[in-house]
């Protein structure tokens, strides 16, 4: 009687323990689905209501539309806590292209978004550069221009980190259409890169690992070694940022560049 007694309790215990843990993780669910949804119609509501004036912002403002639009279908989509995660960083990309074109509008950005560790591992141009690899011409610049329309935030493209920047073309593009960089791409990378601190050198660069970040980011007197706090699940003081399928989006339309 006893034993009986002592193997209801325990298989008690375990289905208690096994809803305790489901409703744990739909609660789980259910705030990292609301979290997204808010940095989602953030993102609406800029890209419903910002027009651009110059070919820069134009661009820019078109990019966050692509990637609020692949926001929208992976929300559909989204069953699981990473998947949610993952449309809050396709809605916080687009934010930060819609910062660019308000900066490149000369208008007030609005309120800093936290901070993406892979952007910021990725680098910065930070300097005008222009290059001229197997014969074609490129420009990166820190400041939009006539010569350098496209915005990209920083970040991690097919394995590989993409400085933050304004660039003459959206050379990335390929890559990230296919998941796979072009053959030649790291001479470009050199071209364009070498000297500039806390960027990786073109050997790190094409062995798609940050090996050698270190000694950059010592060079440029940052720490990015650690986590840098960024939060894409909370609200960031308010402001006014007021939805693809899960590993692709939008076709980009880019030809191989090489």
């Amino acid at each position: 009687m006893g034993g009986a007694i002592v193997v209801v309790i325990i298989l008690a215990v375990v289905v208690l323990g096994v809803v305790w843990s489901r409703n744990r993780a739909a609660r789980a669910l259910d705030d990292a689905k609301a979290d997204a949804r808010r940095w989602v119609e953030r993102l609406g509501g800029q890209v419903m209501n910002l027009t651009g004036t110059d070919e820069p912002s134009k661009q820019a403002i078109a990019d966050a539309a692509e990637r609020y639009t692949a926001a929208g279908s992976q929300m559909e989509q989204a069953s699981t806590v990473e998947q949610a995660r993952l449309v809050t960083k396709t809605a916080m990309e687009g934010l930060y292209y819609v910062r660019a074109a308000r900066l490149a509008m000369g208008l007030d950005p609005g309120p800093e978004l936290p901070a993406d560790p892979e952007q910021q591992r990725a680098g910065k141009v930070e300097q005008d550069r222009r290059v001229t690899v197997e014969g074609h011409s490129y420009e990166a610049s820190p400041m939009p221009g006539r010569g350098t329309p496209h915005y990209y935030p920083g970040g991690r493209v097919a394995g590989r980190p993409v400085p933050q920047g304004w660039y003459s073309e959206p050379w990335w593009k390929p890559a990230l259409v296919a998941g796979a960089w072009g053959i030649g791409t790291v001479l470009l990378f050199d071209a364009m890169f070498t000297g500039m601190a806390g960027i990786p050198d073109a050997a790190a660069w094409e062995s798609g690992y940050d090996a050698g970040q270190a000694d950059a980011i010592a060079d440029s007197g940052g720490d990015y070694g650690g986590d840098t706090g960024g939060d894409y699940g909370g609200d960031y003081g308010g402001g006014d940022y007021g939805g693809g399928d899960f590993g692709g989006g939008s076709d980009f339309g880019g030809g191989d560049f090489f």
